[in-house]
């Protein structure tokens, strides 16, 4: 666990990311589907998570076909139009679950303070959290497809913080990307690096008490 506390106050509020640290995409099919096509594992990805590609479906610019098309368009040339849209549908489409293990931390910290859920995400997101019967998870949900701004843009964070009604030294920031938690730290939260659940019960437990 990677904890930065600039603080040295308790937190009061926990601001937390959603993909990698409470969702997680299976990828199985699309690995499949590049190994078939004769690409390497990631490929897609690699094109889909570009900053040029990714970003206007994070800011709400465009939705998941148009996305799609993108994709297709920087796969072309490696394989056939057909095959690029199969692998770039395949990632749009992959299946995704919620670690119950951290929605069950969340869900007790939540009674205890403010949780706000702060994410790069599209504009499904409503209806995604619907389907992991995660609608109330969080008190507000800041995501960068509605706000129009992504993380490590510190505005997200202020907008973040002010859902919290906290003030951004008192919010507890945790993310799976560096470059996200040095934006918070840098505005002077709290940053834990999620990399497994005991990170988030480690820096959980000092605000419960256990």
């Amino acid at each position: 666990m990677t904890l930065i506390n600039t603080s040295g106050r308790p937190f009061d509020a926990v601001l937390c990311d959603l993909d990698n640290v409470i969702r997680f995409y299976d990828l199985t099919r699309l690995a499949r589907l590049e190994q078939l096509a004769g690409l390497a594992e990631g490929t897609t990805t690699k094109v889909a998570y570009a900053p040029e590609t990714d970003l206007p479906l994070l800011l709400g610019k465009i939705g998941k076909e148009e996305w799609v098309e993108t994709i297709v368009r920087g796969l072309v040339g490696e394989v056939s139009e057909p095959r690029a849209r199969e692998l770039g549908t395949a990632l749009a489409e992959a299946p995704f679950r919620a670690d119950d293990e951290v929605v069950t931390m969340l869900r007790r910290i939540r009674q205890h303070m403010p949780l706000v859920l702060v994410t790069n995400a599209t504009l499904e997101l409503e209806s995604d959290l619907a389907s992991l019967g995660l609608s109330d998870l969080a008190h507000h949900v800041v995501s960068s497809a509605r706000v129009g701004v992504a993380k490590p843009d510190r505005e997200i964070y202020e907008i973040a913080a002010g859902r919290a009604q906290t003030a951004v030294e008192r919010c507890l920031f945790v993310d799976d990307r560096l470059e996200n938690i040095e934006a918070a730290v840098a505005l002077g939260m709290t940053g834990v690096h999620y990399r497994e659940p005991e990170d988030l019960r480690k820096v959980l437990a000092l605000a419960l008490g256990d």
